[in-house]
């Protein structure tokens, strides 16, 4: 496939995944409402568990669904996501109980998957910095999805006179269309890569599993926020509409769609893993902030802090992600790389549903800042061990995020992810499939 022909195949991915993600990420900040005025249930603890449930079984599925994707082709995988997310829309659309609800999202969670779907499928048209460059822009796809749609969805609830939950039955369409798309891609096959440009890109910071670990912790403490947002907000600045408390929990997913292009090209400038170390850091301040933000302005300020470190974090896993892929094993790299982040907001959600019911609406910014303190320690340790460019990288009994050493990585079949995921090491130029 041309270059010109992956350029243009970007953007419908990008567009398909909108329109998929749309309700997928724009309703679980309104679940207590659907849980209060559509199913009748006052359980709050509910909402935070309700947000798990596709997210669990997106992390069980994920790595099944990239298996086949390399087996059976991305391209068909990508569909079957999209007619999988509709199915489940529909379901919950016409739900009349929690348990109906329920088994609903746990089916959005099994039979979608269009994220990583369409990274997958990314991989067969683009490689090395080109692709963690489209990975930026799916994730800021996901991202404007993420601004648009409690935003749009926050108006309509507040407008509309009927159950909340029926929303879903008009939401049930756009995953159609994203699949209609679809169906006009290429098949897609070997990423093209420029002439010259193989032997230049460089060897992978981190192993596989290193980013798999960096990506469920930098989840778990982003994501253990999202339920409880406009909860929090809406009990502790009186008189604050459902819409505004939307407008602010997009409010850093604004930032990233701003921010993200350049500092993509920035961030080629020194190695991904010490942007890490930043984005932990003010990510943990960011929720310290919000914790006891004592009026709207404060809470902005805060809500940018997140939209900055959520950007340059999102942006270096990317980057260390895309340096282990191939077009022959993407579908299980992403596969597994999204159960990560799946798994990441499985025990967010969890963890977060117990400590507002526990210790109230606040309880879950502190949480998340605590778990940011081990990995942020972590992480810092793996950043200042590392050597200068150059020099020999630590080995594998380093650290867990280390790459193998030069013995054990030469023969790539012979090793394999903690995780039980395939081992991601790079193709020799010129035997990429």
């Amino acid at each position: 496939m041309s270059a010109a022909t992956s350029r243009a195949v970007v953007p419908a991915v990008m567009a398909g995944h909108f329109a998929a993600s749309f309700a997928a990420l724009g309703m679980p900040p309104f679940f207590g409402l659907v849980l209060e005025q559509s199913l009748h249930n006052d359980a709050r603890f509910l909402a935070g568990w309700l947000y798990v449930l596709p997210t669990l079984f997106a992390a069980l599925s994920s790595p099944w669904w990239g298996r086949l994707a390399d087996r059976y082709g991305k391209k068909r995988l990508l569909i079957r996501a999209q007619l999988g997310l509709a199915a489940s829309f529909l379901l919950a659309g016409f739900a009349t109980s929690t348990w109906t609800f329920a088994a609903a999202l746990a089916l959005q969670g099994l039979l979608g998957g269009t994220f990583a779907a369409s990274n997958a499928y990314l991989a067969t048209v683009a490689s090395g910095p080109a692709l963690a460059r489209s990975l930026t822009a799916m994730q800021w796809s996901a991202r404007a999805a993420l601004v648009a749609a409690p935003a749009a969805l926050g108006l309509l609830l507040q407008a509309k006179g009927s159950s909340p939950i029926e929303v879903y039955r008009w939401m049930a369409l756009l995953p159609l269309l994203a699949a209609g798309l679809a169906a006009f891609l290429p098949a897609g096959g070997a990423a093209h890569r420029a002439p010259g440009r193989a032997a230049a890109t460089s060897a992978p910071e981190l192993s596989a599993r290193g980013v798999y670990l960096l990506q469920f912790g930098f989840v778990f403490s982003t994501v253990s926020t999202f339920p409880y947002f406009a909860a929090h907000v809406q009990q502790h600045f009186a008189g604050m509409s459902t819409a505004a408390a939307g407008l602010l929990f997009g409010l850093p997913h604004a930032v990233y769609l701003v921010a993200a292009w350049p500092l993509t090209r920035w961030s080629t400038r020194g190695r991904r893993s010490r942007w890490l170390v930043v984005s932990f850091a003010a990510l943990l301040a960011s929720l310290l902030g919000q914790a006891v933000a004592a009026s709207p302005l404060s809470l902005i300020a805060c809500r940018l802090l997140m939209g900055a470190a959520m950007t340059m974090g999102f942006i270096a896993l990317h980057g260390l992600i895309a340096a282990t892929v191939h077009a022959g094993n993407a579908g299980r790299s992403f596969g597994w790389f999204e159960s990560s982040s799946k798994w990441g907001a499985v025990a967010a959600g969890l963890a977060a549903g117990l400590a507002a019911q526990s210790w109230g609406l606040r309880a879950p910014f502190w949480l998340a800042a605590a778990a940011l303190i081990p990995a942020l320690a972590g992480l810092a340790v793996v950043a200042l061990r590392r050597l200068p460019s150059g020099s020999a990288l630590p080995t594998a009994s380093s650290s867990p995020f280390s790459l193998p050493s030069s013995s054990s990585s030469s023969s790539p079949s012979s090793s394999s992810d903690s995780m039980g995921a395939p081992a991601c090491t790079r193709p020799t130029p010129g035997t990429q499939s």
